[in-house]
């Protein structure tokens, strides 16, 4: 059989998203999630590419008792579905039905490739498939990744702005203040509490994520500028867009500068010392993309010998950190446990993408999110 390559090209945001009350989002259609997330189709339906077939069994990933029955709403009876609750649950099922299973929804890790020699189509419950595509079988073979990028972009622009107003407010001077029960109008020099809308942020990467943190960004007044992998096209509110060699000059004139790049073998350790030094001593630093991009040493010295001003990290090269990790005592930092994707309506949009592309996919239909395994994301 060919190898089977779906080149998807991402495509960028350039309208306001329209709000939707958390109270709706269990009503949510996939066109709704399609539309309002800019989700982008492959070029090619499934039925035309080499060596696809309509899968007998597959498994998917399961919440509880309900959703196996939601799942076969969209699919003929003929499909066999195998519900896991975990990545363990999935792989025995996966090896007890080996030569039946030809897909895992919600699913994509090396145990499953193994335990499934006949599965050609992985759908990753998050946006990040760093590992999964790393896997010689998929790196080499003949497998379509689907994955849920953009779907978690409007939380984590929410996070980024949050963590931005957090240090340039002083917030966490006050809020240590306030623990000790001192009142003091002197924690934060009048000098370093920021006027927003006079600063500049740098976002690397501006894809699904990273241009939805640029409209935030933008909406309160921000100049905003960005680097792209592909091109320097760009939504309006972004003022420039570069290419990724530019990251370092780019990096140079900013306030704030969030990380939204995937973990590829060209952005890893990408964030190290020399990049930090050409960075503003009063500059903000955001990571909200993957912990590997991240030289740890390079930004805890980064942070104690003042190189850059503070930052906060969503996400780390160790998961979870141990309670001796060094990033623990570095000051000016804010760390929060890879939590800023989730939100309170249990990630329904992520489910409606899964039972989507399950359906698209045995109906030979066209592919959402599709990422392009020799590139990375």
């Amino acid at each position: 059989m060919s190898c089977i390559r779906v080149v998807l090209f991402f495509a960028v945001m350039t309208t306001v998203l329209p709000a939707i009350p958390s109270t709706t989002y269990a009503e949510l259609t996939a066109q709704d999630v399609i539309q309002r997330l800019a989700l982008e189709e492959s070029d090619q339906p499934m039925r035309e590419m080499p060596g696809w077939r309509a899968p007998e069994a597959v498994v998917v990933k399961v919440d509880g008792p309900d959703r196996l029955a939601w799942y076969q709403e969209v699919l003929p009876d003929s499909i066999a579905l195998l519900p896991a609750g975990d990545d363990y649950e999935a792989v025995q099922i996966a090896a007890r039905n080996a030569q039946d299973v030809q897909a895992a929804v919600g699913f994509c890790n090396s145990d499953i490739v193994h335990a499934g020699p006949n599965i050609r189509w992985m759908q990753s419950f998050g946006a990040g498939v760093s590992q999964c595509i790393a896997i010689p079988e998929v790196a080499e073979g003949d497998y379509i990744v689907t994955n849920t990028q953009h779907l978690a972009g409007p939380q984590i622009a929410e996070y980024v702005i949050a963590t931005m107003l957090y240090f340039s407010r002083g917030l966490d001077h006050y809020s240590a203040a306030q623990a000790e029960r001192t009142w003091n109008s002197f924690a934060v020099p009048a000098n370093e509490l920021w006027a927003i809308n006079t600063k500049t942020m740098f976002i690397a990467g501006l894809g699904g994520i990273g241009t939805e943190i640029a409209r935030l960004a933008d909406a309160l007044g921000m100049r905003v500028i960005a680097t792209r992998n592909t091109s320097r096209e760009g939504p309006d509110f972004v003022d420039y867009v570069g290419l990724a060699h530019e990251l370092p000059d780019l990096a140079a004139q900013a306030d704030v500068v969030v990380n939204a790049m995937p973990l590829t073998e060209a952005t890893r350790g990408i964030f190290d010392a020399a990049l930090f030094a050409q960075m503003k001593p009063t500059t903000l630093f955001l990571n909200v993309g993957r912990g590997g991009t991240v030289v740890t040493e390079d930004i805890v010295a980064a942070l104690k010998s003042g190189t850059i001003a503070g930052a906060s990290l969503d996400v780390q090269d160790t998961e979870p950190l141990p309670r001796d990790h060094l990033l623990w005592d570095t000051p000016n930092l804010l760390i929060t446990p890879h939590t800023q994707s989730l939100y309170d309506s249990g990630r329904e949009m992520h489910w409606i993408v899964l039972r989507e592309n399950l359906r698209r996919y045995v109906a030979g239909e066209k592919m959402l999110s599709v990422v392009d395994i020799d590139k990375g994301y």
